[in-house]
């Protein structure tokens, strides 16, 4: 369910419920003449397009203004959009407080932009996965207070937190292809993986006809196949799936 079409009633039933709420996070650029500048982004997007007839998930607006960065090309007439992290940090941590104080304690956040070592980070995801931290503690300090975590209540938090519930875990940052993944099929930029994966998830953003081998970024690209792309597709899906599982009713 698309989040800006909820009506109240809605968004309350699915608090109650503890559905996982998903934002698509990504970048606009540069990925060669032969793909769309949203690549990124749209893979998410169509991804939980696929996700959303199967389960029960609520998809924030997509956000496509990360830090891109201007290493593959500069931007003038390629299109790359660069939004520097620390501009990032103060709006999703408002974002993620917002989310938190309407209810939500089951947020998730997928992102494919320079995550092929997602455990040590790149500049927009761990804007987000810092925010997410700094949104939960200054909720939990305002609505418990100074002290709430050495607090009697506290006492059974190790326990709580290998059994999954631990208000740290109320929003989570993804990469949409695991190391698992990657390791059956080809992560690259703008090359014979994501050009498969487009192929295979929004082919009105590729045009082969364009593609050249000047950069060796794209070389690869010629390889690029329908099948291969849903290969990934299904891997990345089998990923998301367990990820988005239903969770217990959080407290």
């Amino acid at each position: 369910m698309r989040y800006e079409l909820m009506l109240p009633h809605q968004i309350r039933e699915a608090i109650e419920q503890n559905r996982p709420v998903v934002l698509p996070l990504g970048v606009l650029e540069y990925h060669g003449e032969h793909l769309a500048v949203g690549m990124d982004t749209l893979a998410v997007v169509r991804l939980l397009d696929i996700l959303e007839g199967e389960t029960d998930l609520i998809i924030l607006p997509p956000f496509y203004y990360g830090a891109a960065s201007y290493a593959v090309e500069p931007p003038e007439g390629n299109g790359s959009l660069h939004v520097n992290a620390e501009k990032l940090f103060p709006f999703a941590q408002e974002m993620f407080k917002g989310l938190l104080r309407i209810g939500f304690r089951n947020i998730h956040f997928f992102i494919h932009h320079q995550t092929e070592n997602f455990a040590v980070g790149m500049p927009t995801d761990l804007a987000f996965k810092f925010a997410a931290r700094q949104a939960i503690f200054a909720f939990l300090e305002k609505e418990r207070g100074e002290g709430w975590w050495g607090s009697d209540k506290m006492a059974g938090y190790y326990a709580q937190q290998s059994a999954g519930d631990d208000p740290f875990n109320w929003i989570k940052g993804h990469p949409l292809m695991t190391p698992e993944i990657i390791a059956q099929f080809p992560f690259d930029h703008a090359a014979q993986g994501e050009t498969s994966l487009m192929m295979a998830l929004c082919p009105e953003g590729v045009d082969m006809e364009r593609l050249s081998d000047e950069k060796w970024y794209t070389r690869s690209a010629s390889d690029a196949s329908p099948e291969l792309g849903a290969r990934g597709r299904d891997l990345i899906l089998d990923h998301m799936r367990q990820v988005l599982r239903p969770a217990p009713v959080a407290s």
